[in-house]
């Protein structure tokens, strides 16, 4: 019966053959079964179905308005003001990056930053750069990842962050009838991929956390249970990223994990903006411009099965 395998089981050469006849006779007798390995092999090694696919990406050749608008308010008690249009080099593409910056103007201006409460932020002599992808790019789960460094880490009061809000977040700008959730309601929730507190931390270190809000304080978030305390060398570009995995949260550093935040992924699971933003978050003296570069951002979606 046949096998699927031929084996011949005659003398492959004459007794009184020489080696070389030997040794072609039996080089002819593998090659089929040689061949049929080699097809066997190949059919197994298909590459395998993609398991993301890219939703949104900017690698930043140029500022572009159907991305990203400047997200202008006050927050945090925050010492900068921010500006439009990258006035004063607050925000630069060039040379294929955005540059995000703090800058001291030695001489405090008028700054027109408002809360959500209405209140106005008074005259500072720092201002910033800070974009949000605010009605322009939002999502739901999947992936997030920003490609990114940040110069002179560790000094007092730099507060770079890159980061996701609720797309029904009730702060500044408000452009659509349902942006009215508080934060961090649902609707409004908030992961921070990437924050460094130069003022509480070393040069090397940042947190990515989760807020939720506090059960007793409606309208105020829990800071710390959920944050994460990381390490990187921040003044290299690394890639910061978040990602949805079943009910889970897990925070990637150049696309391993490094932290997770346990029973989070249903909890925030609204369409989310992306924020990448300067802060000065104290009265601390600066000695110089403060950057944070950003070579690229990207969302992926999980594709189904």
């Amino acid at each position: 019966m046949y096998t699927g395998v031929f084996v011949q089981t005659h003398r492959i050469a004459p007794v009184n053959a020489s080696p070389y006849t030997v040794m072609m006779s039996r080089t002819r007798l593998l090659l089929p079964l040689f061949a049929f390995v080699v097809l066997g092999l190949a059919a197994c090694a298909q590459p395998e179905a993609p398991e993301w696919e890219t939703t949104f990406f900017d690698d930043f050749d140029s500022f572009n308005t159907e991305n990203w608008q400047d997200q202008i308010l006050w927050v945090n008690n925050e010492d900068q003001c921010y500006l439009r249009d990258g006035e004063l080099g607050t925000r630069e593409v060039s040379d294929g990056t955005l540059k995000v910056r703090v800058i001291d103007l030695g001489e405090p201006i008028e700054c027109d930053n408002m809360s959500k409460f209405g209140e106005q932020h008074p005259p500072t002599q720092y201002v910033a750069g800070r974009i949000a992808s605010k009605n322009l790019k939002e999502f739901s789960k999947g992936r997030w990842t920003a490609r990114l460094r940040v110069e002179n880490t560790g000094s007092d009061g730099m507060f770079p962050a890159w980061w996701l809000l609720g797309a029904r977040n009730n702060e500044p700008p408000v452009q659509e009838d349902d942006e009215d959730v508080c934060w961090p309601q649902f609707g409004s929730g908030e992961i921070d991929i990437f924050e460094h507190h130069g003022t509480a931390a070393p040069e090397d270190k940042y947190v990515a956390r989760s807020i939720i809000e506090l059960e007793e304080e409606p309208c105020n978030g829990d800071w710390w249970t959920y944050q994460r305390d990381l390490e990187a060398d921040i003044d290299k570009f690394h890639e910061y990223g978040v990602e949805w995995a079943g009910d889970d949260l897990i925070f990637l550093l150049n696309g391993e994990e490094v932290a997770r935040n346990d029973g989070l992924g249903n909890v925030i699971s609204e369409p989310l903006f992306a924020i990448i933003n300067f802060a000065k978050i104290d009265a601390s003296a600066m000695d110089t411009t403060w950057t944070m570069e950003v070579d690229w951002v990207k969302h992926e979606q999980r594709i189904q099965p």
